[in-house]
């Protein structure tokens, strides 16, 4: 597979994992966090990042409403909730420091 073609499959794959988690805002960010390592704030980071690394400038804030389709205080005023007591320990466990870290 040529480098072109590899790139187009990696931007679709991203763009169909934007969506998904565009659809499924009763998926909250400590729940992806708790299982997977990573979250829509993260991918926001990583976004703008590969941006940077690009010589394009794309803000934090730009960033996440491009991943939550939203500007990011409209997505948490409609559709965060309060994390559970278990999830926050889960969170706690994984996290000693209390951050999250993004690579």
């Amino acid at each position: 597979m040529d480098d072109k073609t590899r790139t187009e499959i990696e931007a679709a794959a991203f763009r169909t994992l934007v969506e998904h988690f565009r659809e499924r805002p009763d998926v909250q960010n400590l729940d992806v966090m708790n299982l997977a390592g990573f979250c829509r704030n993260c991918l926001a980071k990583w976004y703008s990042a590969a941006a940077q690394e690009r010589g394009e400038t794309v803000n934090y804030e730009d960033a996440r409403e491009t991943i939550y389709g939203m500007p990011y205080a409209e997505w948490k005023a409609k559709h965060q909730k309060e994390a559970s007591p278990d999830q926050v320990a889960k969170f706690a466990a994984q996290n000693p420091d209390g951050f999250h870290k993004h690579r």
